[in-house]
């Protein structure tokens, strides 16, 4: 049976890569999906005929190479870590969209912004058609002002 594993090596380490794989999705952390590179690094080592121990080597020394190099560049291009990344309705704050029902003083009418609508209200009377900057909001109403 060892010896059976010994010689498809690459079956075991192609496992390997993809359990790391599916592992990486439900962390999403960039961190698992590493050890899925080393992996495939020891694959194409078994493919190219070295032993175990110098597979196992490869996966090591690829695995650590991944960490170090490419993850900060996941990080940094995919995963963007700012904890103050406004989202949701905070992300419209500066954004212009355009007015689908007028808006009256005192009153409330549509803006659409993306594609969405959004409930809005403005000091002025703002007609159908206008753009508009987002300046505030409260809960899903949004504060617009005439650009």
């Amino acid at each position: 049976m060892i010896d059976y594993f010994l010689s498809h090596m690459w079956q075991v380490w192609a496992i390997i890569a993809v359990l790391c794989l599916i592992l990486e999705l439900s962390s999403g952390d960039f961190f698992i999906i590493c050890f899925s590179i080393g992996a495939v690094f020891a694959v194409i080592g078994a493919a190219v005929g070295l032993n175990a121990y110098w597979q196992l080597a490869t996966f090591a020394l690829f695995s650590l190479l991944s960490v170090l190099f490419v993850r900060p560049l996941a990080l940094l291009y995919l995963h963007k870590n700012d904890p103050n990344k406004p989202s949701n309705a905070d992300a419209l704050l500066g954004r212009t969209g355009r007015v689908t029902e007028a808006i009256k003083s005192g009153s409330s009418g549509y803006i659409q912004i993306d594609g969405d609508l959004w409930k809005a209200v403005s000091q002025t009377d703002i007609p159908v058609g206008s753009t508009v900057r987002v300046i505030g909001r409260e809960s899903t109403i949004v504060t617009v002002e005439t650009l």
